[in-house]
């Protein structure tokens, strides 16, 4: 796990690449601390920078940017492939001889084996840009799930990319602001891909390369094809022996490393049941951290311990208090990279491993998401009858109703965007209009831009499931996931998006899949480890006390501190407890001071 940047330019000075590229390097260390290269490709007229986070194969012989032994192609990679024992020795079968214990070698003559056909062959989280020296194009990969990031640019006749949006910012290669991102912010919460706050900066989609061709300085972007599973499973036993498997191996896979790990323990299902899974595997060896709070509504002490008491390993727990989040706040603003109103459980549950010794841990993100896990699932099927309401009724009477009601006027629009926002969005069009000093039409021409949306039938929770896994989940949990616990140089690996669980869970008939009277049945079901005090009790998802913390920080709670009427006024209401605090820190976000 490890950070990338590089510049390809034929119309600059070989010298100035390298130096931005280190910038690049220097701004991206704390997500690879263990090491850095940087590589100048005089034929390429390219850079190629990387920081490394060492977790398979510890030695130099995992340095890079790397070559094969011909030079035929050069890459710079970030992300663990977890099948690569697997490809490796179907390599050696052709006769391919390797130098290192890597799993970016197995990437390189993999390619060279193979060609792009190869990265549908990979079962992991990796971005990489690799250059086929004798083709003279280079290839900008992104992993099926989008669990790592890389962004781009192309202008002034060159391709640069990085792992975070702030290398580009160091280097001054993009300096301008993306006017557009507080409207997307204020709407999502985050800000959804392919957009960032920077102009012409823009993240490569998930499952798709950008090949970049040098002798005519233009690109592509394509999906790289994965094999699809045609099959529709209808029972349940089926189903329930299919998903069993598919998590073990998942499972047993992601815990290939030669460095320390363990296992986020916040003690809900997803968790817990890696962390049995886990101690399957490793024993006395796994290590868990675990969090909790004064705050007892907060606090799943109680839940954690229900599984520490099958398991044989280590569990480190941290008390967080009000304090930490004061002492901190500065450092989890800075390590953002993009604003987000989530990610700070995460930044604190990465800097507690990191503390303890551990450089990769597994993580539960993705079970929600395929298993109807979230309030959305049932409450989609609602927005069937809002939608049958005359539009413009909505529209005349934002003015007139309560807040909580006004998310209503997303239903103006009949873009499935409109329908994921008034299920998941924090300000109405209006208010974002009127917070940002706008006109609302911009700000509708801003939010539903496309139109992009499942494939399925609107208002069924297979839209819901798509809805949180490519918006939700991409653009929030794991962005921040990624940019939070790599500022603390630890690796999070998520077993619930391993490829060939994905495929196995999406073959599973819905009405199987999803259970509206118990969230995630089919995966609780599918595994006679779980502890009924576990999955039987009121789902808490891994939160924090922020409603309380936020509350008492005087950098968020003053109204003077805040531009605008709407936005004091919305800042007051949050200090007499009336809205939830993701909208306060929001609000906070797009100050100036910040």
């Amino acid at each position: 796990m490890c950070r990338i940047a590089g510049i390809i330019n034929n119309m600059v000075q070989p010298e100035v690449l390298l130096e931005k590229v280190k910038v690049m390097c220097r701004t991206l260390e704390h997500g690879g601390p263990d090491d850095e290269g940087v590589h100048y490709d005089q034929n390429g007229h390219l850079v190629f920078g990387h920081r490394r986070l060492s977790i398979i194969d510890l030695s130099s012989g995992g340095h890079q940017p790397m070559a094969d032994t011909h030079g035929r192609a050069l890459i710079t990679f970030n992300g663990e492939i977890y099948n690569y024992l697997e490809l490796r020795g179907e390599l050696t079968g052709l006769g391919i001889t390797f130098n290192s214990a890597t799993d970016t070698e197995v990437i390189l003559q993999a390619y060279l084996q193979w060609g792009v056909k190869a990265f549908g062959k990979f079962r992991g989280m990796f971005a990489f840009a690799l250059f086929d020296t004798a083709r003279r194009l280079t290839y900008v990969v992104r992993d099926t799930a989008g669990i790592k990031p890389v962004y781009y640019t192309a202008q002034d006749n060159g391709l640069s990319f990085a792992s975070e949006i702030s290398a580009f910012t160091a280097a001054g290669i993009a300096t301008q602001q993306d006017p557009n991102w507080p409207i997307r912010f204020l709407a999502f919460g985050h800000i959804p891909e392919p957009y960032t706050t920077l102009q012409q900066i823009y993240s490569l989609p998930k499952g798709h390369y950008l090949c970049w061709d040098h002798s005519l300085c233009t690109y592509k972007i394509c999906p790289y094809q994965q094999q699809e599973n045609k099959t529709r499973i209808n029972d349940i036993n089926e189903a329930q022996e299919i998903i069993k498997q598919a998590l073990t191996k998942a499972v047993k896979r992601q815990m290939i490393a030669d460095a320390p790990l363990g296992v986020f323990l916040s003690g809900g299902i997803d968790s817990s049941l890696l962390t049995l899974l886990a101690d399957q595997e490793k024993g006395r060896q796994l290590k868990t951290i675990s969090i909790f709070f004064d705050e007892k509504q907060y606090d799943e002490q109680a839940y954690q311990k229900v599984i520490l008491n099958t398991t044989t390993g280590e569990n480190f727990s941290h008390l967080v208090k009000q304090d930490d989040f004061e002492n901190h706040f500065g450092h989890i603003m800075e390590a953002m990279d993009m604003p987000t109103t989530d990610g700070i459980n995460s930044w604190f549950i990465s800097k507690y491993a990191h503390d303890n010794g551990l450089k990769a841990v597994l993580s539960g993100i993705g079970a929600d998401e395929y298993f109807g896990g979230y309030p959305s699932f049932n409450r989609i099927r609602y927005l069937a009858y809002l939608r049958n309401i005359p539009p413009f009724l909505f529209s005349s009477v934002h003015g007139l109703l309560p807040d909580a009601y006004k998310k209503l006027t997303f239903l103006v629009d009949q873009s499935p965007t409109a329908d994921y926002l008034l299920l998941r969005g924090l300000f109405s069009p209006g208010d974002i209009s009127r917070i940002l000093d706008t006109d609302t039409t911009q700000v509708r021409a801003v939010l539903f831009d496309s139109n992009k949306g499942s494939e399925s039938s609107r208002y069924s929770p297979e839209q819901a499931s798509w809805f949180e896994t490519n918006l939700y989940m991409q653009n929030q949990l794991l962005r921040d996931t990624d940019v939070m616990s790599m500022s603390h140089g630890l690796e999070v690996r998520v077993p619930f998006l391993d490829e060939d669980f994905t495929a196995a869970a999406q073959s599973i008939a819905s009405d199987i899949r999803f259970n509206r009277q118990q969230p995630k049945k089919l995966l609780i079901d599918s595994f006679d480890i779980l502890p009924a005090s576990v999955w039987n009790r009121p789902k808490m998802g891994f939160s924090f006390p922020l409603q309380i913390w936020m509350r008492e920080n005087t950098r968020i709670n003053n109204p003077e501190h805040y531009k605008g009427k709407l936005a004091r006024y919305n800042i007051q209401k949050f200090k007499n407890g009336q809205i939830h605090w993701s909208k306060a820190f929001a609000l906070y976000q797009i100050q100036p001071h910040v």
